[in-house]
Parts: structure tokens; C-alpha cells; sequence
């Protein structure tokens, strides 16, 4: 897999997957702490023109390096929930197929300590360049877990005790009148055709997420920050009064 950027390339080199990285000529503090690191990990360094850089990352926005990483290690669903931090929290994806979605909400499971990600090999964005880029080297570090099939990745969930909870425009029970202390994946579908209708009849609980304006639904990626921070917000208060 090929990265480019230079917060995705710093963080997937503190994560250890950079085999080889590339660099256009410039000079600044940033491209340094790359140098920096990339030494200090063992990883060669080669300086190319910047025209290779952008055939490399087929016109994105490289800020002269690009990285390339190994595969992660092939995990299950049974083992994002074997190593979660603590009560799992995890999160399922059904058709999100833009990777600047896709790298966002990487981003935020990052951000939110959340135990990984679940989706669909096919009908999905690929974990690319694009993607490393929108979730500013989140990529590198969020446990992802590819599945043929989400309907039976989520009755993998239920059978180890994790509560489903499908997010729907229609849905009548607000998100967050659910119980997020508990063991909880949050499920979450295309902008648009949102969750199939065998995901949604598989959901332990459909919930909504209120709408105020003029337009019907959010971005998922805001979608799945505002779910996984209320979840944040209900397991830190729940810990605050000892529960």
C-alpha cells in the first residue's frame, strides 16, 4: 500500500509499517522529522524528482513524500473484540465507498480510542492513498477487519454478547437514549442508500440522530464522530460515578 503526506507518513512510520519512503528535494522541519524517524527505524530513504512523486500518487496532495507499507496483520472480528481496550467499541461499515469518508472516520475511531473498524471487502473505498490522507495517519494505527459479508459479521457480534445499534433516518429512538457503556458496535451506511435492508434487519437497535435544518440526513463521517464521542461521553461519566 502506498501512502503520501506527511502526517500519514509520520504516523504509519511510528507505527512500523513503512518499508521504504520516498522524498522530493526540499527542506524544512517536517521532511527533517521524517529523515528523523525513517533513520532511526531502519527504513531506507531515496530521493527522487517531484514528477515521480505525483505519478506515485496519482496527483494527490504529496507535500514531497510518499511512503510505502506493509500489509497489517490479517485480523477477525472475533479478534477486535479479544483486544479491545476495555468494553469494546467498535465500528461497522455497510457500502462506504469514498475514501475521504472512509479516512475520516478512521480518523475519529483514532481519535475516540475506539477498538476498530468492520466492513465489506467488496462495495467499499480502498484503503489508499486517498483515504491515509483524509484521516491524517489514523490508517496506520485503527484495527481493520475485512469481511465478505456484513449481515454475518453481525451476528459474530451478538453471539460474543456486542450490542448492534444500526443508525436509520427513520428510526424512532434517539441515539443517545441508547446504553453505549455496554458492549457496543455502531453500525453505519452509505450517504444516501444508508444500511441494506438485511444489515438493518440484523441490528439489535435502530437509532437516529436528530435534525434540526433543512437537509434530511449528515456526512456519515460526522455521523460516526457524533455517535462515538456520545459513547465517549456515557463511558467516562458512567466511570466518574463508578459504575
Amino acid at each position: 500500500m502506498l501512502i503520501y503526506g506527511l502526517n500519514p507518513v509520520l504516523e504509519a512510520l511510528r507505527s512500523g509499517r513503512v518499508t521504504t519512503v520516498r522524498i522530493a528535494s526540499r527542506s524544512d522541519a517536517r521532511i527533517g522529522e521524517v529523515l528523523r524517524i525513517a533513520e532511526s527505524k531502519g527504513v531506507p530513504v531515496e530521493r527522487v524528482a517531484a514528477a515521480d512523486l505525483d505519478r506515485a500518487a496519482h496527483g494527490g496532495a504529496h507535500q514531497g513524500v510518499v511512503a510505502d507499507l506493509r500489509g497489517a496483520s490479517a485480523l477477525g472480528v472475533e479478534d477486535l473484540i479479544a483486544q479491545a481496550a476495555g468494553v469494546p467499541l467498535l465500528v461497522v461499515l455497510d457500502g462506504i465507498e469514498d475514501p475521504h469518508n472512509l479516512g475520516a472516520i478512521l480518523r475519529t475511531v483514532d481519535a475516540s480510542g475506539a477498538d476498530g473498524v468492520i466492513r465489506q471487502a467488496r462495495r467499499a473505498a480502498p484503503l489508499s492513498g486517498a483515504a491515509a490522507k483524509a484521516s491524517a495517519g489514523a490508517i496506520a494505527h485503527v484495527r481493520i477487519v475485512d469481511v465478505v459479508n456484513i449481515a454475518r459479521a453481525l451476528e459474530t457480534l451478538k453471539s460474543a454478547g456486542v450490542w448492534t445499534v444500526g443508525f436509520a433516518d427513520d428510526a424512532k429512538t434517539r441515539y443517545d437514549q441508547m446504553d453505549f457503556t455496554l458492549p457496543t458496535a455502531l453500525v453505519l451506511g452509505a450517504e444516501g442508500a444508508g444500511l441494506r435492508r438485511l444489515v438493518l434487519e440484523r441490528c439489535d437497535w435502530l437509532v437516529a440522530i436528530p435534525m434540526r435544518g433543512h437537509v434530511g440526513s449528515l456526512n456519515v463521517s460526522v455521523a460516526a464522530g457524533i455517535a462515538l464521542f456520545e459513547a465517549v461521553r456515557q463511558r467516562e461519566l458512567g466511570r466518574a460515578q463508578g459504575r
